[in-house]
């Protein structure tokens, strides 16, 4: 089945075969958000007289997008508050932290040079987060990272959000490439759910914001330093095309 391209986008220029294409997730993977994201929620949490989250339990709740973030910091306080206050709660979220978004987020450490790394070897590079799309664009512009992607996705660009496959085989297609030379590189369950949906390999972080274990996510590769990142992609890679 031909997945659709995004609105506004132009078809690809399929990659060579040689090419391998890399799909990251961008919360907790590509960069370490928590510090503007639970400010966002506490400032939320803030207007219904909820006390702030507790910093290092609450960074395993991010992941699922704002609405589910806001569901999870109001369970940790023992309340369910009915649809349309989440809601509202969710376009008063999503509007605070679109203004600060990058007051604190910052790449893990090693990123910038495992990407250089990575393109230096001829790898295609995007980003499949189910952070809304132009969030994504957002921050990673406010970082100087926008560049570095020939595709960025978000929950909203299609139709469904990981761990349905859909949003990563589309990222695939809208970059030319086929999920025979493709990876996937995320921190938390729903990344590996979508890589085995998917169909490809999927290199898990362990710095990233997970309520599973990192090392039982069940990723082909966990690397816990973005050192490790290249020789994760050469050895999967490698034993594709074995």
């Amino acid at each position: 089945m031909t997945t659709p391209l995004p609105p506004n986008r132009l078809p690809p220029t399929p990659l060579s075969p040689s090419r391998p294409l890399v799909a990251f997730d961008l919360d907790g993977t590509l960069v370490d958000t928590a510090p503007d994201l639970l400010d966002a929620l506490d400032l939320v949490l803030s207007t219904h007289k909820i006390p702030p989250v507790d910093r290092a339990a609450a960074r395993n709740m991010i992941g699922g997008g704002a609405r589910l973030l806001i569901v999870r910091g109001l369970k940790s306080e023992g309340l369910v508050l009915p649809d349309e206050e989440v809601a509202a709660m969710t376009q008063q979220f999503i509007a605070h932290y679109a203004e600060h978004i990058a007051d604190s987020s910052r790449p893990f450490p090693g990123l910038i040079e495992a990407l250089d790394r990575l393109e230096a070897k001829g790898a295609c590079l995007a980003v499949c987060t189910n952070k809304l799309e132009h969030l994504a664009r957002l921050l990673l512009d406010a970082l100087d990272l926008t560049k570095r992607f020939s595709v960025i996705t978000g929950a909203d660009t299609y139709a469904r959000s990981k761990p349905d496959p859909l949003p990563l085989l589309s990222t695939i297609s809208a970059a030319g490439g086929s999920a025979a030379q493709a990876i996937m590189v995320g921190d938390s369950i729903t990344d590996v759910l979508t890589a085995r949906a998917t169909g490809v390999p999927v290199v898990a972080v362990s710095f990233g914001y997970t309520e599973t274990p990192p090392h039982a996510l069940g990723a082909d590769v966990l690397i816990h330093h973005f050192d490790e990142l290249e020789k994760a992609v050469d050895a999967l890679l490698a034993r594709g095309a074995a």
